[in-house]
């Protein structure tokens, strides 16, 4: 990190928190380790037994459901749209559109740390399209593609 904007500085949860409407047991991102506007996010979700999803997913075989690994990716998302289009405090806020080419590579079990690698394949006001990654250390489990919209919060 060569610049010192607070974009481009480690968020904690907190701050994460401050970006994204999504609260406990949803919140899917710990903290975001780089952001650089209107590029990318490397984020993190601390994986732990604790997660309420393992309880029925599955007994005896705890496994992160996939449908969450892409929701973890799509609020890493959400913070770098919030941050690269100026919304916070604006009131709005970043809808999935569409989910393409989703793979499963590895199961996501507990006491892992996923990092969410996501970027920008294409930013307009209203709608962003962006390519995402999770990865436990060096081996992916999953990849996505995904478009999201920018629209106002509902009253």
């Amino acid at each position: 990190m060569t610049d010192s904007s607070p974009a481009d500085q480690p968020y904690d949860v907190t701050k994460v928190m401050a970006a994204l409407p999504h609260r406990y047991p949803l919140l899917l991102v710990d903290r975001v380790e780089r952001l650089t506007k209107d590029e990318s996010i490397h984020a993190v979700k601390a994986v732990t037994m604790n997660e309420q999803f393992f309880q029925g997913h599955f007994p005896g075989r705890p496994i992160m459901p996939g449908v969450l690994i892409v929701e973890a990716l799509a609020q890493a998302a959400g913070v770098l749209a919030v941050e690269s289009l100026d919304l916070a405090g604006s009131d709005k806020l970043v809808y999935f559109m569409a989910i393409e080419n989703a793979k499963f590579r590895a199961p996501v079990e507990p006491g892992v740390l996923l990092d969410l690698h996501v970027k920008f394949e294409q930013k307009r006001a209203r709608v962003c399209k962006f390519s995402g990654e999770a990865k436990i250390g060096d081996k992916t489990a999953c990849e996505v593609s995904f478009t999201a919209m920018i629209a106002d919060a509902p009253n």
